[in-house]
C-alpha cells in the first residue's frame, strides 16, 4: 500500500514548497479554542467519538493558514484507550481509520476548491498519519521522561503499536508520523514493525527532548539516529513537542548526524505537567519568534517544519508567509 500517485513524493513537496514544507500545529490546542472538552484519558482523539466535524474544521484551518502537511488526530487514539472507554475493537479500529479519513476529505475539500483558483499559492497537502509514544498512551507525562520501566521491553512496545500501525496503514495516509518518542528502545520497535509488516509508506520518526542535547531518557541523539540510518523505511527524523529554543542546536546536530529529512515542530515553550494535566506558565515564542527562528531552522537543514502544542493556525500563517517569501537554497 503506497502513496496515492496524484499526491507526488514528500520530497516533491518540499521541492514545490521552495525547499520547506510547512507542518501544521497544534491541534488539541485549536480544538479547546472551539470550545471541545478534551481533558480527558484519550485527549484529543475524544474528538473522533464526540465531534468528528469539529476534527475536519480544525484540518481546514490549518490548510487555510498554509500547511503543507496534515498530521491525523490518532496521537492518542489507541484500540487499548477506546477499549478502556467501553468500545469495542471493531469501533476502535474504525475511529483510527476515520482519523485518517477526516484528514484526507479536509485535505480534497480544500484542495477541490484552491486548483480552480489560479496562482492561489498552496500546495496539495500530504496526510500524515500521527502515531504517538507508549508514554502518550499511558497518558502519565513519560513521554518527556522515557522511564517505562524494566517490565517495557521491545516486545511489548511492538505489541503496543502493531495493530494501530496495520490499521493506519490500511487507511492508506501518505505518510506515517511517530510522534514523541522518549528513548532508543522505542525507536527501534517503530523501526522493526516497518520492516516486519513491511510498510510502504514513507515515515518519520520525531524524538522530544527536555535538556536540548539527548533523547528523554538521556541516550544520545547519535545512539537513536545510528540506528533510524539503517532503516529505508524510515525517510525522515527529527523533534516534536520541544521548547523552541532547543530546535536550532539540535538540527545542526541531526544534520550531522544524518542524511534523512530533518523534520521539526517545537511547542510554543509552555510547560506540560503531565501528572497534573496542564501546562505551566513559561517563556514561550510567539508568532512573531517562531517567523524570525523558522528561516534559521531551515537554513540550520530543516526540511519539515511547523507547530506542536500551543500552536495555533496563526503561528502555521506566519511560518508558511515566511518560508514561502524567502524560500531555501
Amino acid at each position: 500500500m503506497g502513496i496515492q500517485k496524484e499526491n507526488g513524493s514528500l520530497e516533491d513537496l518540499i521541492a514545490k514548497a521552495g525547499g520547506c514544507a510547512v507542518v501544521d500545529g497544534g491541534f488539541a490546542t485549536q480544538l479547546e479554542k472551539h470550545g471541545a472538552a478534551i481533558n480527558d484519558s484519550i485527549w484529543s482523539a475524544v474528538c473522533l467519538i464526540k465531534d468528528p466535524d469539529l476534527i475536519k474544521r480544525v484540518h481546514l484551518e490549518y490548510l487555510e493558514a498554509g500547511a503543507d502537511i496534515l498530521v491525523t488526530s490518532s496521537y492518542q487514539a489507541t484500540i487499548p484507550g477506546f477499549i478502556s472507554k467501553g468500545l469495542s475493537i471493531e469501533e476502535s479500529e474504525s475511529l483510527l481509520k476515520k482519523s485518517v479519513k477526516l484528514a484526507v476529505e479536509a485535505r480534497d475539500k480544500f484542495w477541490d476548491a484552491k486548483k480552480r483558483i489560479s496562482g492561489h499559492g498552496y500546495n496539495r497537502a500530504l496526510v500524515a498519519a500521527s502515531i504517538g509514544s507508549y508514554g502518550a498512551y499511558l497518558a502519565d507525562g513519560s513521554e518527556y521522561s522515557g522511564c517505562y520501566g524494566p517490565s517495557v521491553g521491545l516486545a511489548k512496545l511492538k505489541d503496543f503499536h502493531r495493530r494501530r500501525l496495520q490499521v493506519l496503514v490500511e487507511a492508506s495516509p501518505d505518510l506515517l508520523a511517530f510522534e514523541t518518542i522518549p528513548n532508543k528502545l522505542e525507536a527501534q520497535a517503530c523501526v522493526e514493525l516497518l520492516e516486519e509488516e513491511n510498510v510502504q509508506i514513507p515515515s518519520w520518526i520525531c524524538f522530544s527532548s527536555v535538556d536540548g542535547e539527548n533523547a528523554p531518557s538521556g541516550e544520545s541523539f547519535k545512539e537513536c539516529l545510528d540506528l533510524i540510518n539503517s532503516s529505508n523505511k524510515v525517510s525522515s527524523v527529527g523533534i516534536n513537542c520541544a521548547p523552541p529554543h532547543f530546535i536550532q542546536g539540535l538540527v545542526q546536530k541531526f544534520k550531522e548526524l544524518t542524511e534523512k529529512i530533518i523534520v521539526v515542530y517545537p511547542n510554543s515553550g509552555e510547560v506540560w505537567d503531565g501528572r497534573a494535566k496542564r501546562w505551566q506558565p513559561s517563556k514561550c515564542f510567539d508568532d512573531d519568534k517562531f517567523k524570525l527562528f523558522a528561516t534559521r531552522w531551515r537554513d540550520a537543514g530543516a526540511k519539515l517544519i511547523g507547530g506542536c502544542c500551543r500552536t495555533t493556525p496563526n503561528t502555521v500563517r506566519a511560518i508558511s508567509k515566511v518560508l514561502k517569501e524567502s524560500p531555501g537554497r
